[in-house]
């Protein structure tokens, strides 16, 4: 049995969807949010396999721009909506979706292609590199205290309803996206995501909430987030569930989360995606009451690897022939020869010079915004030295001073 891969067209968005839907749970989205994506969704990046009538995978490509080291807005393919139908598994549809979509992604003229995996196992294998992490918390406030800056009183903190503070969260949003690598501008629609709230998204919580943090009449900062309530037999034990806090200086950033802390109730703040850098953990007394865990944040493709090495800034000059293993993008594959100056200003080109460093497109894609050292890829053995120092020069100009991260929702 065949079936065809061939671009969605609009009329066959609900079919393909469906497809998605289907392979992901079974479990339709809400009204709310299949508005949404179908608002959001560009039919003319998107795939499917059709079997006759029948969509049996898809795979989507949002137009998007990432945040590199250097504070550039890179053009990038976020990939979305991957699935195959458990009808027709191991028959090769993932691999042809993965390879016309990287082809699309080429012709476009997008050097990066980025992704969040449902299941880390799958992407390895198309050149996507783990390039974030991301840190849950689950902080009991009845053990543990926060140490304030100095002007954190001086910050007021307010009730606002979601949609009414979109515009001043999407401001605070812009200006922090720039500083932080892995962080997607947003489209104009995307800002409706963060703020979705369906009801039936709600697992028994309250509506989405929010605060705004102001000094001198400006807004520094925000929250959203939703309450759980719960009692034991002696006392509540209700959970605030956030689901974005950003600012733009300490003192309101501690504002908002001793807000956070002290919501009647409540013993438990509990977030999901934090940076692993996240200041908080500096400011907690106990820090093993928080219940830190770490996983897998966005996954990086560089499509096309010398436009995607020149889009970044370097911390530290560097001049170091790579060679790179690239089975699925072979135009890729071979010596690169990349260089920095002292203002982190690259270039990147073939060359026939000895390689100094041998590592697969994946293992550069983990490292591309600085949050993953080269250093560690090679000790896990993903990273070759075949000139001696020449990982150390490399490693340092590869780092970056804040962890990368993605927010979900963006």
């Amino acid at each position: 049995m065949t079936t065809e891969l061939r671009r969605l067209s609009e009329s066959e968005w609900d079919t393909w969807l469906g497809c998605a839907e289907l392979a992901f749970g079974g479990v339709p989205l809400s009204p709310e949010k299949r508005e949404l994506y179908a608002a959001l969704t560009e039919p003319q990046r998107a795939i499917g396999h059709w079997d006759g009538a029948e969509c049996v995978g898809t795979a989507g490509a949002h137009d998007f721009r990432v945040t590199v080291p250097g504070g550039a807005a890179v053009p990038a393919a976020g990939v979305t909506m991957v699935s195959v139908a458990a009808t027709h598994r191991r028959r090769g549809l993932l691999t042809s979706m993965m390879r016309r979509q990287l082809d699309d992604v080429r012709s476009w003229g997008e050097p990066l292609a980025v992704l969040l995996a449902s299941e880390p196992g799958i992407y390895g294998r198309f050149g996507y590199g783990a390039a974030t992490a991301e840190m849950n918390l689950r902080i009991d406030t009845s053990r543990v205290r926060l140490a304030l800056p100095p002007g954190t009183d001086t910050v007021r903190v307010r009730r606002s309803s979601p949609p009414e503070a979109l515009d001043a969260c999407e401001a605070v949003y812009a200006r922090l996206a720039e500083t932080r690598p892995g962080t997607p501008l947003r489209r104009p629609g995307w800002e409706r995501m963060p703020v979705s709230d369906p009801e039936s998204g709600r697992d028994g919580g309250s509506p989405l909430q929010c605060v705004l943090a102001e000094r001198d009449g400006e807004v520094t900062g925000y929250a959203t987030f939703s309450l759980r309530p719960s009692w034991d037999d002696a006392s509540p034990r209700g959970t605030v569930a956030v689901r974005d806090l950003a600012a733009l200086d300490p003192a309101s950033y501690a504002a908002l989360w001793r807000f956070l802390f002290g919501i009647d109730l409540m013993s438990v703040v509990e977030c999901h995606n934090r940076p692993a850098d996240d200041a908080v953990l500096r400011m907690v007394s106990d820090v093993r009451r928080c219940d830190v865990r770490l996983r897998d944040g966005l996954y990086v493709r560089l499509v096309e690897l010398g436009a995607a090495l020149e889009a970044r800034t370097y911390r530290t000059p560097v001049d170091v022939v790579l060679e790179v293993e690239d089975t699925f993008c072979p135009w890729n594959a071979g010596r690169w020869r990349l260089t920095a100056d002292a203002k982190g200003a690259a270039v990147c080109r073939r060359t026939d010079d000895e390689p100094e460093l041998a590592l697969s497109v994946s293992a550069l894609g983990a490292a591309y915004l600085g949050g993953v050292s080269l250093t560690t890829l090679a000790a896990a053995g993903q990273v070759r030295e075949t000139r001696p120092g020449a990982l150390d020069g490399a490693a340092l100009a590869f780092s970056s001073d804040v962890q990368p991260w993605c927010p979900h929702g963006f």
